[in-house]
């Protein structure tokens, strides 16, 4: 291909740089609704969550973003049907697309889906710049119905963990001895769950194989040592019965404001192992054309090194203009408390993690505020802002459409600077 050997230095840094900048995209926007709940309820402070979301969002970017990154790549357009110079700029073209309307959505405040941006430009460059045909609408169903499902999901998962919380401390008798008695169970849960999917799934691009009792194993034993860790934490938290005169639960809360430190890091970690695809998927692409002197091939692996950029960038975004959203995406949709966080963190990291296995792009944004509903349910719908539920309703819808014509304009612009 005589553009590719032409260009091939030129195109491989402006897919870096799109790439990064997509990313950043991600860690400015979407890193807000994986630490927002820690920061509505108070459990950590702006400067704290970023620090925990810095380091986690990373993790779970490099160690298990490998299999949903696929999907991104392949599992949207025909690979076969697209020449490989349409294949490098529409993945250019989906790059600064989507990074151009997270950039938007940042500015404004908009918590809006990485996912729903990237996704709509791919198949707007499919559908226009190559065929229409091009698109497998069959693939993209399952992604579509996912939006529907993990909200719905994630909201009854969020719900009945709350319940649980009501159940067996909040509605007892002596509501702080119970929370002592059954946080550990719930760290337990927080640490079995990521680690099991890290290990079943995530580290098989970084050359680890284990099998499913060698994982089912190592994630009981993480388990435990957080729920160990956690154990000898809540012995220094004693009762404040000044406190629980003005709020009954506030010494309760204290013990959930310690859990929520652990939900926060596995909420990080399932965020970044499922969005960093939004960003390096298209870039894998390119990689992959470029590396092979031209081929289109459907499936190869993702360099670790592409992993890494994306996981870069993540924490760049995150930390130059990821207090912004974070600032209002914990306080404006229900008024959260430690405990009720934990269930909405809890539920959207079993929701993200697990859709992250399958292969399966859903939206964060999407999963969180559902827990978030879940949890505001659970209290009666007074609890909820249903106007600011309403802007991110319309923020979701324009996302996907923003995506698809932001990224035909780059495609031709693209097409017509190097054709």
């Amino acid at each position: 291909m005589t553009l590719i050997a032409e260009y091939g230095t030129v195109l491989l840094i402006l897919a870096c740089l799109f790439g990064f900048f997509m990313a950043w995209g991600v860690g400015a926007n979407d890193v807000a609704n994986a630490m927002g709940t820690s920061v509505g309820s108070r459990a950590l402070t702006i400067k704290q969550a970023i620090l925990i979301a810095m380091v986690f969002e990373f993790l779970g970017a490099y160690l298990a973003g490998g299999s949903v990154t696929q999907t991104i790549r392949s599992g949207i357009i025909d690979s076969d049907m697209i020449p490989p110079d349409k294949m490098v700029f529409g993945m250019l073209a989906a790059l600064l697309a989507a990074g151009t309307w997270l950039l938007i959505a940042s500015i404004k405040g908009w918590p809006v889906s990485t996912t729903h941006s990237i996704i709509g430009a791919v198949i707007g460059f499919g559908a226009v710049g190559v065929s229409f045909d091009a698109v497998h609408w069959s693939g993209v169903v399952p992604i579509v119905s996912s939006w529907v499902i993990s909200p719905v999901l994630s909201g009854l998962v969020a719900f009945m963990i709350f319940m649980s919380v009501h159940k067996l401390i909040l509605n007892t008798e002596d509501p702080f001895a119970n929370a002592k008695r059954y946080v550990p169970y719930y760290m337990f849960a927080v640490g079995f769950i990521v680690t099991i999917v890290t290990l079943t799934k995530g580290l098989k691009h970084v050359g680890l194989h284990l099998s499913g009792w060698q994982s089912l194993g190592l994630a009981v034993l993480f388990g435990a040592f957080i729920c160990a860790v956690g154990v000898l934490l809540l012995s220094r938290i004693k009762a404040d019965p000044v406190a629980d005169k003005s709020f009954h639960f506030a010494s309760v809360e204290k013990v959930f404001a310690v859990l929520m430190i652990f939900t926060a890091c596995a909420m990080a970690f399932a965020h970044g192992s499922n969005d960093v695809a939004n960003a390096v998927g298209p870039l894998a692409a390119i990689v992959g054309v470029l590396s092979s002197g031209g081929e289109v091939a459907s499936q190869s692996t993702v360099p670790g090194w592409v992993l890494l950029l994306g996981g870069v960038g993540i924490v760049v975004g995150l930390a130059t203009y990821g207090y912004r959203v974070i600032a209002t995406i914990g306080q404006h949709i229900t008024e959260l408390t430690p405990s009720r966080g934990f269930a909405a963190e809890l539920a959207t990291a079993t929701t993200v993690v697990g859709a992250s296995a399958i292969g399966l792009p859903i939206s964060t944004t999407h999963t969180l505020v559902g827990a978030v509903l879940g949890v505001g349910m659970a209290r009666g719908i007074g609890a909820l802002n249903l106007r600011v539920i309403g802007t991110i309703f319309s923020s979701w819808v324009v996302t996907l459409p923003a995506g698809a014509i932001l990224a035909i304009v780059y495609f031709f612009i693209l097409s017509g600077i190097f054709g």
